[in-house]
Order: C-alpha cells, then structure tokens, then sequence
C-alpha cells in the first residue's frame, strides 16, 4: 500500500474538519461574505476555537485508529470504551445520537445495545445522523483487501452509535471506496456499490449510484443526514482536480461543513496522497503528528 494516500486519508480527514470547523452551520452566502473563498485555516467562528482545531470527527478517528494500533485489530468494545472516555474529557462539539449512545453505554449498555436503542427511539429526521460516517476511515488502511472484513467492521463501528442501516451501510460504502482508492481501483465508488449489493437501503444507492456512473449529481445537499453527506462529500472528493480543490470545495459549500469536508478530506487525501495537502494546513493542526505516525503504523497492522 502507499504510504502516502494512507496517510492522505487520515490527514486529510484532519484538514477538512479543520477548515469547515468555523464555519459550521453557516450558509455558503454567509461564508462567502466573510471569507470570499475560504481556503486557509482560521480561528474563532463556530466554537470559537483557535485556527486549526480539529472537532469530533477527527477526534472520534483518533479513538479508532489509537485502538486498531493497540490491538492490532478492531476491537468494538475497546473502541466504545475510547468514545466514552472521550465524551468524558468534556468535547465541545458531539453529535445528538452519539451523545445519547455514549449515555447509555456509561449507563452499562453494550456496544452493540445503545446504538441500536437510541435509533429505534429516534423518529425519522433525527435518525440518520452523518456521525459514524464520519469517523470511520482509519478502518480502511489495515482492510483494504480484506473486503468482507472491512464491510462487517465499518458496519459495527457505526453500530455504536448509528444503526439505522444508512448510517452502517453508509459507513461501508465509504471505507470500501477508501479502500479502492488506497489500492489505485478505476472505479472505487461503483466497486463498493457493487460489493454492498442489496445490502444497501435503496435511499443510500439512488443517492450514489449517478456519480458513481460520472452522471451529473444535480443539487448537492449539505445537512447532516448521511445520505446527503455522502452524496456531497464523495462527489467533491472523487471529481475535484486536488485535494485541496475537495476539501475547499466542500466546505464552502455550507452547512455541515466540518462533517462533510471531513468526508471529502478522507476521500480526496486517499485519492491524492498527503503529500498533496497544503503545508500551511498541516502545520496548523496540533494532530498531524500524531494521524502521521499512526497512518504508518495501521499500514503495518495490514
């Protein structure tokens, strides 16, 4: 595997959450007026947070990777162990079904109960949330030929927390496209589609399948259900020109900008490779070190 689309998956998950954090909620007419192009990293905004600082989506990928390195293997409950400790630690960015899942799981639930209960009780809106999806690419360095076992661990990783199956075959999708970029495939999105077959909602599918043809996707949605995270995030991750041109082009677009830049960061980063990543970004995100050396360090987990 190359080490640098492995470690572009990473890090670019890392810049997109860094450059839409601070515009998070924002409209791209707002962000526009403020910023023209966002491009660079900057401070305050949303969470009024100093340039550069990563929010839940590249900390709840830390707590994946940290634990794949430490195991050697995807270990569920070691991982929901690791979300909790971190919901503990007093986030000021957690999604609405993470942070009742991780409630229940404090409250003695298993790892594979409280997702389960928070989505049955949830009323449709409020179900599908983008937060698994969102986290899940670091799985898609040690599996990225082991399909079968990379669709089951992105499934149960979404579980946690999200398990309506737009969320768990969402978060397949998504790391088996990881997967085939890593491994250089022609058509890594229509390879993924094909392998989750009928597994997957037909909401998730029609969603995808146009681009996944190079067919015009038509309006892309930037709210924080995950088939319009998905849809936006892939499509600015596979067709843009850089990784850069991705992620910039996805945060700009508004709404749930650190989520799907993060998304599109991961995409584009495995597409890419980190050295493609403006350098600028990377010196302002305290974490890049680190997602560095546990990139290298999953590719030995392979």
């Amino acid at each position: 595997m190359d080490l640098d689309r492995a470690r572009g998956a990473l890090l670019g998950l890392a810049c997109g959450d860094a450059l839409g954090r601070p515009v998070e909620f924002s409209s791209a007419s707002e962000i526009s007026a403020e910023h023209g192009r966002l491009d660079e990293m900057v401070g305050h905004g949303t969470w009024n947070q100093p340039a550069g600082t990563i929010t839940d989506d590249t900390e709840q990928a830390l707590c994946i990777a940290r634990s794949l390195v430490e195991h050697q293997a995807f270990d569920p409950a070691d991982v929901a162990e690791r979300f909790v400790a971190w919901y503990d630690s007093g986030p000021f960015d957690i999604g609405g079904m993470t942070r009742r899942s991780l409630t229940r799981l404090k409250h003695g639930d298993t790892w594979d109960e409280a997702g389960q209960h928070v989505w049955e009780n949830s009323p449709e809106g409020q179900n599908a949330g983008n937060g698994s999806v969102m986290r899940c690419p670091p799985l898609a360095i040690p599996y990225a030929t082991e399909w079968d076992r990379l669709a089951e661990v992105s499934r149960q990783s979404s579980q946690i927390t999200h398990a309506d199956p737009r969320c768990t075959e969402g978060c397949a999708v998504l790391n088996l496209t990881v997967a085939g970029l890593l491994n250089d495939a022609d058509e890594p999105l229509q390879d993924a589609l094909d392998y989750v077959g009928a597994d997957a909602p037909g909401e998730l599918v029609t969603a995808l399948e146009p681009l996944a043809r190079g067919d015009s996707s038509g309006m892309l949605e930037t709210s924080g259900y995950v088939v319009h995270s998905l849809q936006t995030a892939l499509h600015d991750g596979l067709v843009a020109d850089s990784a850069e041109d991705a992620i910039v082009t996805a945060v700009n677009r508004g709404g749930d900008t650190d989520t799907i830049g993060a998304i599109a960061g991961a995409v584009a980063g495995a597409r890419f490779g980190a050295s493609q990543l403006p350098d600028q970004w990377l010196s302002a995100i305290g974490e890049t070190d680190e997602l560095e050396t546990l990139a290298a360090q999953l590719v030995e987990v392979a």
